[in-house]
C-alpha cells in the first residue's frame, strides 16, 4: 500500500493505493493521526484502491469519527466498483460519504 497525503487551505486529501487490510492498515492509521491535526475537510481518493478489507474500514470509521469529533468534514471519492460495492454492502457509504 502507499499513500499520499496532500494539504491546502486546511483541506487534507489522502490517495491510497494498492490493498488497505489487515496487514496495511495499521500503516494508514499511524499516517493519519498525527496528519489530522489542524485539518477541517478530509477527503480520501480511492482511485488507487484494488481492495479494502474490515481492518481498512476501521481505519476510515475512525478517522471520520475524529473528524466529526472536531466539526470538520470527510468524503470518499473516486472508489472503484468493487470498492464502492463493500462500502454499500456494509452501509457505510453514507454514513462515510462515499461520493
Amino acid at each position: 500500500m502507499n499513500v499520499t497525503k496532500s494539504l491546502e487551505n486546511k483541506k487534507l486529501t489522502v490517495v491510497v493505493e494498492g490493498r488497505l487490510d489487515t496487514l496495511t492498515a495499521p500503516d494508514l492509521e499511524e499516517e493519519l493521526v498525527p496528519a489530522l491535526e489542524g485539518v477541517e475537510a478530509l477527503v480520501f481518493d480511492l482511485s488507487k484502491l484494488a481492495y479494502i478489507s474490515s481492518a481498512g474500514l476501521r481505519v476510515l470509521v475512525g478517522a471520520a469519527q475524529t473528524m466529526d469529533d472536531h466539526s470538520g468534514s470527510m468524503s470518499i471519492v473516486n472508489a472503484n466498483e468493487d470498492v464502492r460495492n463493500i462500502f454499500d454492502i456494509t452501509g457505510l457509504a453514507d454514513v462515510l460519504g462515499v461520493e
